[in-house]
């Protein structure tokens, strides 16, 4: 099952007929609605501030806008010198009537945000913003968004993660072209559009991708830096690391498993013909009626990441989907009737679990049926921490992960490389 509360996207609703799916899955929405809001802070993290250490010191992020003139930036020097707080790293944005600089700074560990921000504006900064930064912003900005640049030149499905680390938190939707071969969705121009906190950006396949950061307007740089990486996603095409890790199952048969993306759309689709009725409606919560079109979305690598099982003969039986949500990854399994109870939808549910932990995400959750015994015990083979949540027969069972997951991507070499 697909949700659309999504930092990292889910197609648009008018791409999907109403089906029984849809209205058996409307309590859980409810429930997902209830039980997180992605709201970010409009100023400091709120984090709990550490037990002060003699000699430690805190790593901090911050924006400021000053005016474009003489003497400015020294002003904002002066007021951060006379905190004890050393400027690490310096961006600049420019903007029409000024600039906004960007800093990463270090200061004393018992030093709160609110007077860092308070003695910015005192020498001229204004719209200041702060949050507690780590080790990882160390790295100066070139180097980071050459390195994003790598890896999504390696993998397609790399595009809403390296659009996230580049913006920092965001939202980021991706709503596909119009199936009549019409104009982008939004009437979006070629070189997208940049309004305030929101910038809207013409997809790889005609479609249209919004990310929106309402604590933090875009910057005209920052603009030019998502536009650049998505143009570069496009001029390389459909594409996916290579290789696959051929296993032998407990009863002797060899399963192939590696990468998936659309291109593997009819291979999926003669898997579903071959699937019983049950084992749709456990997967998918009622019957799917637009194959065609709700497949090509769980493919996409606009929307996340899948996994595929083939036998000797090339026939795919079994997908996986690790489908982006946020900090709360889903995962989906659907195994043909013929190769369930084998060991392949564990094995898969394995790998997906490992490529969410590369991929950053704190949790991965399954939403299927209470009487779907099968994928429980999956879950519950993963030996991870588990939440469950039932509303009206849909059950919700949440992984935290952690150092307990050594799946890596080095295990299935780079058939799920990042």
């Amino acid at each position: 099952m697909t949700r659309e509360v999504t930092p990292v996207t889910h197609p648009d609703d008018n791409c999907r007929s109403a089906t029984s799916w849809q209205r058996a899955t409307a309590a859980f929405h409810a429930w997902r609605t209830r039980r997180q809001e992605h709201a970010p802070p409009t100023s400091d993290t709120g984090s709990p501030a550490p037990e002060p250490v003699p000699g430690a010191n805190t790593l901090w992020r911050m924006r400021t806008t000053v005016q474009d003139e003489p003497g400015s930036l020294a002003a904002l020097c002066g007021a951060l010198a006379g905190l004890r707080v050393d400027i690490l790293s310096l961006q600049t944005h420019p903007l029409a009537t000024g600039t906004v600089d960007e800093f990463l700074l270090r200061g004393p560990a018992g030093l709160p945000a609110s007077e860092v921000a308070t003695a910015v504006e005192s020498a001229g900064g204004t719209d200041t913003w702060i949050e507690r930064a780590d080790a990882h912003d160390l790295v100066d900005a070139p180097t980071r968004v050459l390195g994003l640049a790598a890896r999504t030149a390696l993998d397609a499905a790399e595009l809403p993660l390296a659009l996230r680390q580049l913006l920092g938190r965001c939202t980021i939707r991706s709503r596909p072209a119009p199936a009549d071969g019409g104009r982008a969705v939004g009437g979006v121009p070629v070189e997208g559009a940049l309004d305030d906190t929101v910038m809207r950006l013409r997809g790889p396949e005609g479609g249209v991708i919004t990310v929106e950061r309402p604590y933090l307007p875009f910057t005209p740089t920052e603009f030019a830096r998502a536009r650049a990486l998505v143009e570069l996603d496009a001029r390389l095409g459909p594409r996916l690391p290579h290789g696959r890790d051929v296993l032998t199952l407990a009863e002797g048969s060899d399963i192939t498993v590696r990468r998936a993306d659309t291109r593997d759309l009819e291979a999926a689709r003669a898997m579903h013909e071959r699937c019983s009725a049950r084992t749709l409606k456990l997967r998918y919560h009622g019957p799917v009626g637009d194959a065609d079109r709700y497949l090509n979305h769980l493919l996409s690598p606009r929307y996340g990441r899948t996994l595929a099982v083939q036998t000797a003969s090339g026939r795919v039986v079994g997908l996986g989907h690790l489908l982006w949500d946020g900090d709360e990854t889903e995962v989906a399994l659907l195994v043909e009737d013929a190769w369930q109870r084998r060991g392949v939808g564990a094995e898969l549910l394995r790998r997906l679990v490992g490529l969410g932990v590369d991929a950053g995400c704190s949790s991965v959750y399954a939403v299927t049926q209470a009487s779907n015994t099968a994928m429980v015990a999956a879950m519950r083979g993963l030996g991870l921490p588990l939440d469950y949540q039932v509303e009206e027969g849909t059950l919700v069972i949440t992984a935290r992960l952690g150092e307990a997951v050594v799946t890596s991507a080095e295990e299935l070499g780079s058939a799920s490389a990042p």
